[in-house]
């Protein structure tokens, strides 16, 4: 994993939620010859590693999160992407289901304030 770190340094410094090929975009401008599959590759890798998030919805292409547990706000106007930090509800969940669980993934869809106002128009 010759890129993984510099790989992961760009997705927990990042103040978005983003898509493979930003991520090349942005680890192209330190390495010029590095390509797209050695990025997914590292990916599936920081990701099955526990190390980064994978955040995949309907219509879009996957991105990838820091690792910190939070929650995110889905718009379902323009498919903005946002955190939210919310009470962590794992044990909650697992005396509700009666057993253990590894991890939750929680998207609320809403409607941000910006598709909101177009809404109105």
């Amino acid at each position: 994993m010759r890129y993984g770190n510099h790989i992961l340094e760009i997705v927990n410094t990042s103040d978005t939620h983003m898509t493979a090929e930003q991520i090349f975009l942005a680890l192209k401008q330190r390495y010029p010859k590095v390509v797209l599959a050695t990025v997914y590759n590292n990916l599936n890798t920081l990701y099955q590693n526990g190390k980064i998030r994978k955040i995949s919805m309907e219509g879009q292409p996957d991105r990838y999160d820091k690792s910190i547990r939070h929650d995110h706000l889905v718009c379902s106007g323009c498919g903005r992407l946002s955190d939210i930090y919310l009470p962590d509800i794992t044990a909650q969940m697992e005396q509700e289901l009666g057993f253990s669980i590894q991890s939750y993934d929680l998207k609320i869809r809403y409607l941000c304030p910006e598709c909101r106002k177009e809404q109105q128009r």
